[in-house]
């Protein structure tokens, strides 16, 4: 009969919940005084926007987890044989945690044991996915971090002690714009010790069509997840919003690289959020704009590389190349 383990509850530190609150409160009230109008994206991961993307992920029309996926299978093995001794795992933007389990089984098999510290803005969703990997796996020690990246980065420099591993999946780094993404790459680096390395998952530059379909698919997922950012504001603040007054909108820009998502007001009208004391007019066909998905070419990968101060250590592509995965060394 087999002996029963004790499973350690894994470790959670976590900002202040009304610090977050009150950052979401003054980007919204900046953002829809804004000349256009215009919503961070980083507000679409409360519980319902991680749930409605986990399903996302699922649809048939959104390639990128499965292209990600497929290379992760194929090279998880060679990934984790390239840090021989103990190291830590640190995820940015951890969500459920899903691709990850296949590069935390292979550093399992080769090593036994392995600290993984995810870091998400969403605390309900890291509770969830952090207590679901301690029971699949009790050998992994997890310290979850629920916070925003840049407050993030202050515990991924503490993860000092042994060499880490930083994973950046999901093509993340597509939402920030080109200049941005090597600055946040170059933040990231100044964290890093010589043996350190940076995982990124990146969407690469393909037809306007395959790509607009990702990010406004057939059921209507995608226009359910950018619509739940005003039903967050209903929640949260107060907001009369009707949804059914306003359309999701997704269009490829190929001069820029870059899917851009807007949610259209369909009349003429006035939405009051209470807690702000706020009243916000839209025109008819008014847009609010949610979110840039930024696509790399291969140069441009090199020419983030090159501004972050980090090099392309290895580089790996799906079969239909459609995404890629760049293991980053500090330069």
């Amino acid at each position: 009969m087999p002996t029963a383990r004790t499973l350690k509850r894994p470790e959670l530190i976590a900002d202040n919940p009304d610090e977050h609150l009150a950052a979401f409160a003054r980007d919204v009230a900046a953002g829809l005084t804004a000349h256009p109008k215009c919503l961070s994206c980083c507000y679409f991961y409360d519980h319902q926007g991680s749930l409605l993307f986990e399903e996302i992920c699922q649809l048939e029309e959104y390639y990128l987890t499965r292209a990600e996926r497929e290379i992760l299978l194929a090279r998880a093995a060679e990934i984790a044989a390239l840090f021989p001794g103990e190291i830590a795992l640190v995820e940015l933007g951890s969500g459920s945690a899903t691709k990850t389990r296949i590069l935390i089984e292979a550093f399992l098999r080769q090593r036994g044991a392995l600290r993984y510290v995810p870091v998400d803005i969403s605390r309900t969703m890291l509770e969830e996915s952090t207590l679901a990997l301690r029971d699949e796996y009790p050998e992994l020690e997890i310290v979850a971090v629920a916070a925003e990246y840049t407050q993030g980065l202050r515990h991924l420099a503490a993860e000092s002690a042994r060499p880490k591993l930083v994973l950046w999946l999901g093509s993340n780094i597509g939402n920030f714009d080109r200049p941005e993404a090597a600055r946040f790459l170059r933040q990231v680096r100044e964290t890093m010790a010589p043996c350190d390395r940076l995982l990124v998952g990146v969407d690469l530059r393909k037809e306007a069509v395959v790509l607009e379909r990702a990010y406004d698919d057939a059921r209507g997922v995608t226009a359910q997840f950018n619509l739940n950012l005003l039903a967050r504001i209903n929640r949260e603040m107060g907001g009369h919003f009707d949804l059914a007054m306003f359309r999701h909108r997704a269009l490829y820009d190929e001069e820029m690289g870059r899917v851009e998502m807007y949610l259209d007001s369909l009349v003429d009208q006035q939405v009051r959020i209470d807690r702000l004391g706020l009243e916000v007019s839209f025109a008819a066909g008014e847009p609010i704009h949610t979110e840039n998905s930024y696509k790399y070419s291969g140069e441009e990968i090199q020419a983030l590389a090159r501004s972050a101060g980090v090099r392309i250590e290895r580089q790996w592509f799906d079969g239909a190349r459609r995404f890629s995965v760049n293991l980053l060394a500090p330069e």
